[in-house]
């Protein structure tokens, strides 16, 4: 088992204009969660696809002892899989067919899986995330939500060492986020995985996360424990509002915006 993800001095750029500057992360630790946050266009979602290979970058990404960004797509996709915010429109796949097809890319641990296994693995993933009533429906039926959740189920089956989540409860109601973060939360305990979630929810991140990392017009602004590094100064610094922050009854830090800083 490697050490943990080590992110370092990436860059990425759009032509001219650079998204994610020499950017670097400490190293994130098999069995933990670590959430992105920051405000819009502050580069979170662009340096979750850097560290899957979706973008060019410069800089170096390891896991443990391997460095990622010299490997082959097949062979990074084999340990570290990426979920997207939303699956690709106009697919003529059912919710099962597309785990299963999902399986076949990936090679679970780089062993070709046989059809019955295949379909266990991919009924396993559905079911435990809630949604094996939907295994036989079209995925081009499904609301944005369902398609979300058939997404998390492609990742679980894939049984990677680090799972990448953009925004994975963006589109869903309360009661799924929840189970969504559940369910990754478990997946990383369980089978000593590393899990980056990019949320909006600052009080999601701050009920999951292990570590939180603040990004701002991409940099990394602060990164550590939620109650370490949220306080009033950075809610008026990154996002421009005046917050209050309490603890719950239940001991869960709680986010309370009162109203932008003018």
């Amino acid at each position: 088992m490697s050490s943990g993800l080590s992110i370092q001095n990436a860059q990425v750029s759009y032509g001219r204009r650079q998204i994610v500057h020499d950017l670097s992360l400490p190293t994130l630790a098999h069995g933990s969660l670590t959430a992105l946050i920051g405000p819009n266009g502050a580069g979170k979602s662009t340096l979750l696809r850097a560290v899957a290979g979706l973008e060019k970058m410069q800089g170096v990404v390891r896991l443990g002892d391997l460095d990622l960004t010299k490997m082959s797509v097949g062979e990074r996709a084999r340990r570290v899989t990426y979920m997207p915010q939303n699956l690709p429109p106009g697919l003529s796949l059912s919710v099962m067919e597309s785990v299963i097809a999902a399986l076949r890319v990936a090679n679970v641990e780089g062993i070709a899986l046989s059809s019955d296994a295949c379909m266990r693995e991919a009924f396993d993933a559905l079911q435990r995330i809630g949604i094996a009533h939907l295994a036989d429906q079209l995925l081009s039926t499904l609301s944005g939500g369902q398609r979300q959740l058939v997404s998390l189920a492609q990742l679980i089956a894939r049984r990677p060492q680090v799972m990448l989540l953009d925004e994975p409860t963006s589109a869903l109601d309360l009661n799924y986020q929840l189970k969504v973060m559940d369910c990754v939360r478990d997946l990383v305990r369980e089978h000593n995985l590393i899990a980056v979630v990019v949320l909006h929810d600052i009080n999601l991140a701050a009920r999951y996360a292990d570590h939180i990392a603040v990004l701002r017009q991409g940099r990394l602004y602060a990164s550590g424990a939620a109650y370490d590094v949220l306080d009033t100064a950075l809610f008026a610094e990154v996002y421009g509002v005046r917050v209050r922050i309490e603890r719950c009854s239940q001991q869960t830090l709680q986010v309370l915006v009162d109203g932008a800083v003018t």
